[in-house]
């Protein structure tokens, strides 16, 4: 079973908010000192998936990722977990893309990839929360689309049967493949990388893919982070007395009638 697992490169979710910093034209979000960037975490979630099947069927797992050069660092910890192959989208026209570009993107690089029977994607990322590049690779490959699945019951070279999440439960949903699957942090604990597969992904070359090599138009972006500065003005009180109710809303309409207001 050949499957391709996208995966995302993203701050630590776990930074405390007052350390959150942007980049000198406050439009990008960076790692406080010390601080590396993470493979998002459903992401891991879908290859640790990808492992487990590869195990049970065989085949070949590759891992796609999209954004800058630091984000070969994502894609060599998938490597260093034990995927076989890893690429970067690293075209600077898809930095600031929306979900549909990023989608259209990634589906142009699976088709380049070749052969596939499953597509596996974190439910959604964690420093957008936004759960739509993973149906757009689906609707631009033409692919039914599961999300967010809590487990893989049972696959086979034909059919994938999952447990999809619901407000009040799972459904039970049997998707014939290809398929693409976006897995939430319910199907598994991911495994942390060996010694010898660190050191061995280290060495490795992540090679990078431009527009062109995709056969895509540079686009213009669609989406750009700005940071909004909010200066608070004083404020004060005053309460207003009086020995009853209608003596206070008189008290209050003398000095709302004093400052202009009425």
């Amino acid at each position: 079973m050949n499957i391709i697992v996208c995966v995302k490169q993203v701050a630590d979710p776990n930074i405390p908010p007052s350390e959150i910093q942007l980049d000198p034209d406050g439009k990008r979000i960076v790692s406080p000192f010390g601080v590396p960037p993470v493979i998002n975490g459903y992401d891991a979630n879908a290859l640790e998936e990808a492992l487990r099947l590869r195990t049970q069927h065989g085949g070949r797992v590759t891992a796609l990722g999209l954004g800058d050069d630091s984000s070969r660092e994502a894609l060599k910890r998938t490597l260093a977990m034990g995927a076989d192959a890893a690429v970067l989208l690293n075209d600077s026209a898809w930095l600031n893309a929306d979900s549909a570009g990023v989608g259209r993107a990634l589906a142009a690089a699976i088709r380049k990839v070749g052969s596939y029977d499953l597509i596996l994607c974190g439910r959604q990322a964690s420093d957008t929360d936004g759960g739509q590049v993973l149906h757009w690779i689906a609707a631009s490959l033409g692919l039914p689309s599961v999300s967010p699945v809590a487990k893989i019951v049972d696959s086979d070279s034909q059919c994938v049967t999952v447990h999809r999440l619901t407000e009040d439960g799972y459904q039970r949903v049997r998707v014939q493949l290809p398929a693409l699957l976006g897995l939430s942090s319910e199907a598994n604990e991911p495994r942390h990388p060996s010694m010898r597969g660190t050191m061995t992904a280290g060495r490795t070359l992540i090679p990078g893919w431009k527009a062109s090599d995709l056969g895509l138009a540079a686009t213009a972006p669609k989406v750009e982070l700005r940071q909004l500065k909010i200066q608070l003005r004083a404020s004060k009180a005053e309460l207003i007395g009086g020995s009853s109710g209608a003596a206070q809303g008189a008290a209050l309409a003398d000095k709302l009638r004093e400052m202009g207001l009425i």
